[in-house]
């Protein structure tokens, strides 16, 4: 289990075939970056005959991992076990009784085994990240009325991104998000007091701004 906190370990297993099709050498420069982000000792590599793949649904699972870990401020080691050396398949042996490739694992414990497990809600999950953007909630008091048109006129305004229909004391909550370079909280009271207070249907609103948010959700 890696110690960084903000580092993913995936494990892939690629295939291994034999190949006639000629492969110069690899370098031997240590000048010389390996080619591969997948490393490890592969012995046979040197001869040019075997060559190593993934699978087309084990590849996907790797971009979305590498594109949604760069978004959400994460690193991601990618670890091919039939690439790897002794001393890594050691450090592996906790993938001991899995069944299905490929498996990641986060800072924290919990782990996706499967291609059908990698999914934009299970990476998100898997990555709580700070949101880069000021997200508010204003809960809102509202006359009896036309609810689709008070819902229309919510809907149409870009800072809404979520409406929440109550019972109890308040009767809509609703989720606003504005960029973070260029709101603070006066800016979100001003929005709010302007735009929904603006609203003929609209009797009270309460907004809480929170100083630090965290997000599970798909950025």
């Amino acid at each position: 289990m890696p110690e960084d906190s903000h580092e993913l370990m995936l494990y892939v297993q690629s295939k291994k075939a034999v190949s006639t099709f000629y492969r110069p050498p690899p370098p031997t420069s240590s000048l010389v970056p390996p080619t591969s982000s997948m490393g490890g000792d592969h012995p046979d590599s040197a001869s040019g005959s075997t060559v190593f793949f993934l699978s087309d649904d084990q590849a996907r699972c790797v971009a979305l991992v590498e594109e949604g870990a760069a978004k959400r401020g994460y690193r991601c080691r990618v670890i091919d076990i039939e690439k790897v050396g002794r001393l890594e398949r050691l450090v592996a042996e906790h993938l001991r009784g899995v069944q299905n490739f490929p498996v990641l694992i986060s800072p924290k414990g919990p782990r996706l085994e499967g291609a059908t497990q990698f999914t934009d809600e299970n990476l998100a999950s898997l990555m709580p990240t700070e949101l880069k953007s000021v997200r508010a909630m204003t809960y809102l008091k509202v006359k009896g009325g036309d609810l689709d048109r008070i819902r229309s006129l919510l809907e149409s305004l870009n800072e809404v991104k979520e409406l929440h229909f109550l019972t109890g004391d308040w009767d809509i909550l609703v989720v606003l998000d504005f960029p973070a370079s260029d709101s603070n909280k006066r800016k979100v009271l001003d929005f709010v007091t302007d735009r929904i207070r603006g609203i003929p249907e609209v009797l009270d609103t309460s907004t809480v701004v929170p100083e630090y948010s965290i997000t599970k959700f798909p950025l």
